[in-house]
């Protein structure tokens, strides 16, 4: 045993090593490397988890973007009666003229006029707009885009007050 021991360093240390103590160190050393590993980010579809396009439904724990509102002064009947007259005014194969609507019951009313020509996006079609939204004595000017969904209903995607001056 002396001879191994002088050529074979490892195993003379081992070999001084009694066997219940050789099997701990070895579970506590498969313990440990287990424990190493590399977390590989899946997609919903394998062809797109590669891809570099990423948007905010691919990040893990990423909250939802809130569709845009109108306007915080209008109550739930302004708002259905206003995206009617939107979605008329928006209508590709409208006129393009300015499409008013009202609610005789609140006061509120208002106008869309398309912006520009449609245009397609993410397989939608989408138009920007102008809206001009009064509420007792609030008026406010709007600009933004809708899109067409799949539904056949239109749905706002940006909406931001026009800037005076």
């Amino acid at each position: 045993m002396r001879s191994q021991c002088v050529r074979h360093n490892a195993a003379c240390v081992f070999a001084q090593i009694p066997r219940g103590v050789n099997l701990i160190v070895s579970m506590a050393a498969a313990g440990c490397l287990a424990g190493c590993s590399i977390a590989v980010p899946m997609a919903s579809e394998p062809s797109r988890m590669w891809n570099s396009e990423r948007t905010a439904s691919d990040v893990t724990g990423a909250i939802p973007k809130s569709p845009p509102k109108l306007s915080r002064a209008l109550d739930a009947e302004d708002i259905r009666r206003a995206i009617a007259a939107m979605s008329t005014a928006l209508d590709p194969q409208g006129s393009g003229a300015s499409v008013n609507w009202d609610n005789p019951q609140t006061g509120a009313k208002g106008s869309f006029t398309p912006v520009g020509a449609p245009y397609p996006l993410e397989g939608r079609i989408c138009r920007a707009f102008h809206a001009d939204i009064a509420v007792n004595e609030t008026q406010e000017s709007l600009q933004g885009a809708a899109c067409r969904e799949k539904t056949a209903e239109w749905a706002l995607t940006d909406v931001k007050p026009i800037k005076k001056g």
